[in-house]
């Protein structure tokens, strides 16, 4: 059974359409990116998965339930981009809070925040902590009762480089333990290390679902080859190549996926006149950028 399924869901506000007949399903253990632009339908979509709102048409189920419904809501956890707790409350204070409302052991809020790297902060009042350690406080409270569907907006919004390693990393656990997740970003770089799967809104419609290997195909955007020739050989390189020389060693060029293998093979065919070559496909960003203007037009 899937953890999350849509089935031609639409949602209209006024005279604006939010959603046109949005469709995909998230599996357990699945990581699914959400992708779009500001006003794509990606918060409305959240709030109808989440049951704040209500669908104007189409089929919702979360974790085999109606979506808001008791059922649903015991097995979903959610993190908004802009988390807001009591600021005279500590870390530890606003946690416990939260697990004596879901029916859990309150003894369970150090744990969780050591989870989420707020041991040591867990006995100062949240108003002392900085944008990024709140949001880890908003990570440990949608990490109680070891939800079954994880909806995140934006969540590593605030982190350090660090923390935003160390929120995938518990991502990828609370996967590999069957959790289905559906998150929204816009850093891009991350989604495409650590997702399944893209789903990419435009205007409200669904223009994408895949995976970047697939979208890539499908796009048929150009790889770049770098090709880092011997000392000396690099106008040689290039010549050979018709390629643009970058540096004093490097030639760069630019292909069509079906002309990958062929460029590669002429490479091959210089011998030792080449050190090394990068194969660069197309970036998530790129893609995104593809299947967006592609609707637009």
């Amino acid at each position: 059974m899937q953890s999350l399924t849509l089935s031609r869901v639409t949602k209209s506000f006024g005279a604006t359409a939010a959603l046109r007949d949005v469709a995909f399903a998230v599996a357990p253990g699945e990581r699914v990116a959400l992708l779009g632009h500001n006003g794509a339908g990606k918060s409305t979509l959240m709030k109808i998965v989440l049951g704040l709102i209500a669908a104007d048409a189409g089929e919702i189920t979360v974790l085999g339930a109606a979506p808001g419904s008791a059922a649903a809501r015991a097995g979903t956890a959610y993190l908004p981009e802009n988390v807001a707790f009591h600021p005279a409350l500590t870390g530890q204070e606003q946690i416990r809070h939260y697990l004596r409302l879901r029916g859990q052991d309150p003894a369970h809020a150090l744990p969780l925040l050591a989870r989420v790297g707020l041991a040591e902060a867990a006995r100062r009042r949240i108003g002392t902590y900085s944008k990024g350690m709140r949001q880890r406080v908003g990570l440990a409270q949608a990490l109680i009762g070891r939800p079954r569907l994880l909806v995140l907006d934006e969540p590593t919004s605030g982190l350090d480089p660090v923390s935003r390693r160390e929120f995938w990393t518990i991502l990828d656990g609370l996967a590999q333990d069957g959790a289905a997740i559906l998150l929204s970003s816009h850093a891009l770089t991350e989604v495409e290390a650590r997702t399944d799967r893209i789903v990419i809104l435009s205007q409200g419609a669904m223009v994408a679902n895949d995976t970047l290997a697939a979208l890539r195909r499908r796009a048929a955007l150009p790889t770049q080859l770098q090709i880092t020739a011997r000392p000396g050989a690099a106008d040689a390189v290039a010549e050979a190549l018709a390629g643009r020389r970058f540096n004093g060693v490097r030639v760069d060029l630019v292909c069509t996926p079906e002309d990958k293998l062929a460029r590669l093979g002429q490479i091959a065919a210089l011998g030792a006149m080449v050190e090394d070559v990068d194969l660069i496909p197309p970036s998530l960003d790129d893609i995104y950028r593809h299947f967006s203007s592609e609707a637009a037009q």
